[in-house]
């Protein structure tokens, strides 16, 4: 299977069922769009969520990229989605994985996992920006995939929910850094508290911003050397 990724043009950019249709036109029955949060944070997990949408249902009014929502709007869409869909899982992959084997890779494992998690299994698959190799399943690649396909678009919002709701639990766990407020990414606020208390157990420890000779000192000081 050749590696290749559909890029519309920016005119052509409104989100439906036409990628879906096109599938199904083919004879595929399940098909499940494929998208990930938290690949550019800091702390906490890669977090990748599949979804395939029912067609005899109404999608929820305002589905989109996750990111063009409100917090509270999110919660609302991802809730319909987990009652209405056909199916949809989540995958995951710790920091300490992440800073293993990379962001790219361990992005493209917690995609691997939702799309092994889902019941039934998808027979197609809409992923947003990426290609999965290790997959024989008939897959396309979609720049801005989150933009222009419901089914992709369901995915980001079910694992942006899924993701945000982990890392307001891990600020009750480590109080010190914020993770309620932005969620592992990287603002002053949370680059702030890596220098005052060191990076904590779910810090990346390989991402550039966390660990240097000052931080680690802080954080052995804290958590003992191995952080944990």
């Amino acid at each position: 299977m050749h590696e290749f990724q559909l890029q519309p043009e920016r005119s052509a950019w409104q989100i439906g069922f036409d990628l879906e249709d096109q599938a199904r036109s083919e004879g595929y029955r399940f098909v499940a769009g494929v998208d990930e949060v938290g690949r550019g944070c800091l702390a906490g997990p890669v977090v990748a969520a599949a979804c395939i949408l029912d067609r005899e249902k109404p999608v929820p009014k305002g589905l989109n990229d996750s990111k063009k929502l409100s917090e509270k709007r999110r919660d609302e869409i991802a809730a319909e989605l987990r009652e209405n869909a056909v199916a949809y899982s989540i995958g995951i992959v710790e920091a300490d994985e992440i800073d293993r084997i990379n962001i790219l890779e361990a992005t493209k494992l917690a995609m691997l996992k939702a799309i092994a998690a889902l019941e039934p299994a998808a027979d197609h698959l809409l992923i947003d920006a990426l290609h999965l190799k290790r997959l024989s399943i008939p897959q396309k690649a979609i720049i801005k995939g989150d933009s222009i396909s419901y089914s992709i678009a369901a995915a980001s919002v079910i694992a942006k929910t899924f993701r945000d709701a982990l890392m307001k639990h891990y600020d009750l766990e480590y109080p010190d850094y914020g993770f309620a407020g932005h969620k592992g990414y990287g603002s002053s606020v949370h680059l702030k508290s890596i220098r005052e208390n060191g990076p904590c157990p779910i810090h990346r420890m390989t991402f550039r911003g966390v660990a240097d000779r000052e931080t680690i000192e802080v954080r052995n000081l804290r958590y003992g050397a191995a952080g944990s």
